[in-house]
């Protein structure tokens, strides 16, 4: 059997050192310079086949998606820096064992870096975990109550809506507030609904990332011996928090601190361990808290992604600043569309417009598919709003810089010059 040679040219991976042919199995892979890849495999070809893939001058995009979002770009550079060899440990992140020295001493640093960020307190755990926001929708009532339990939801949006919906598998959800009937644009005033007297839990969504609604303050549970729940997904990190207000905060990584994969958790210590007998031992806090959130094996590199996200919101001086920086972003874009005479509109109401998500139509419906192509031509992309509410949405998340924002705004005037 003759062997064909097939070279793969990688383009700028010139961190990549020069290695001598190894055999695997029957195949051989082999880097013959610094930037080509070359893989020799059994083949009954006569001539060698050539693939080359130049390196890209791609200019990167404006990404305004709600999530998976745009990270700190000091962020990524740092991770393809470290991506083939951590640190002179000889191996990827990727590789690592989640149990040796290296990768423990990964997701402690996270761990100890978001404890400084947020400042929780001695007596809460703090979990990485899996399965999304959307999994702690079950968690929550299975780890906290029983099935005659009343719980508390304040429905905000779509998410809210999710979790109350899942929460009626395991326990007894009462709605106390909703907006859909305002098609979710508002936050309730807190003497504006009555709690359940013995509800376990209240619980929030603090920012709807579909609709743009975040709680700027928090709501206090009626009964004494309740806790608040908020699902954080979409403002994590982007303030500070008094985590002592809470019971227990989620959030998915995906938006504001890293990529898809990782759930964190920060619970306080006396809720953990109250798990039911038909708890899932994947969803039951106690196992995951006594394991130190290494259980099975956890989304190592997603949470060696975070720990880089959490190392850099530190050295922007923390979340006060981090808060300080949101809000100017936010205030230029809505104040774009509150000056732009009605041609673009926002509608939630001021006082609880979200720093992170920011939905918005056109007067003349008719031209948003030609305002997202023609931003997407301008290399801002992911502007289209939620399938469930249509318009557009700017998701601007830490990782926007304010030259994105502006950028936005300069087009969007433009557009309306072009089309009032």
């Amino acid at each position: 059997m003759s062997a064909s040679t097939n070279s793969l040219l990688l383009g700028n991976q010139t961190h990549l050192p020069s290695l001598k042919p190894k055999p695997i199995s029957q195949s051989f892979l082999h880097l013959t310079k610094p930037s080509t890849l070359t893989l020799t495999l059994p083949s009954t070809r006569t001539k060698p086949l050539s693939i080359r893939c130049a390196a890209s001058t791609t200019e990167r995009v404006i990404n305004f998606a709600a999530g998976p979002a745009a990270l700190p770009e000091n962020v990524l550079l740092k991770a393809q820096s470290e991506l083939y060899n951590w640190r002179g440990s000889g191996m990827s992140v990727m590789e690592m064992s989640h149990r040796g020295k290296e990768f423990l001493s990964i997701i402690q640093k996270a761990e100890s870096d978001l404890r400084h960020l947020l400042e929780i307190p001695p007596d809460y755990s703090v979990l990485f975990l899996q399965g999304g926001a959307t999994t702690q929708f079950a968690a929550l009532p299975l780890n906290l109550c029983n099935p005659e339990d009343p719980v508390d939801y304040v429905v905000t949006g779509s998410w809210g809506d999710k979790a109350f919906k899942e929460a009626q598998k395991y326990c007894n959800p009462k709605v106390v507030w909703s907006g859909k009937a305002e098609k979710y644009t508002k936050v309730p005033s807190f003497d504006g609904f009555e709690q359940t007297p013995h509800a376990k839990y209240l619980h929030i969504c603090a920012n709807e990332t579909i609709h743009g609604v975040e709680f700027k303050d928090y709501p206090v549970p009626k009964n004494p011996n309740g806790v608040l729940i908020a699902d954080m997904s979409s403002n994590f990190c982007s303030k500070p928090v008094d985590v002592s207000k809470f019971g227990v905060i989620y959030a998915g990584a995906q938006k504001n601190v890293g990529p898809s994969g990782v759930t964190i958790v920060i619970i306080r210590k006396d809720l953990i361990g109250n798990a039911r007998d038909v708890t899932p031992v994947m969803l039951d806090y106690k196992i995951h808290d006594e394991n130190s959130s290494l259980y099975n094996t956890p989304p190592c590199f997603g949470i060696y992604m975070c720990g880089l996200v959490f190392d850099d919101l530190l050295a922007q001086g923390g979340l006060k600043e981090v808060e300080k920086k949101n809000q100017r972003k936010a205030k230029i874009l809505y104040d774009a569309i509150d000056e732009s005479r009605g041609f673009f509109r926002c509608p939630v109401e001021k006082s609880v417009r979200s720093l992170m998500n920011v939905p918005f139509t056109l007067e003349k419906s008719e031209l948003e598919a030609e305002f997202i192509k023609e931003a997407a031509k301008d290399k801002m992309v992911q502007l289209k709003g939620h399938r469930s509410v249509g318009g557009m949405r700017a998701s601007i998340y830490n990782a926007m810089p304010l030259a994105g924002v502006e950028k936005l705004v300069a087009f969007m005037k433009e557009f309306q010059a072009r089309h009032a």
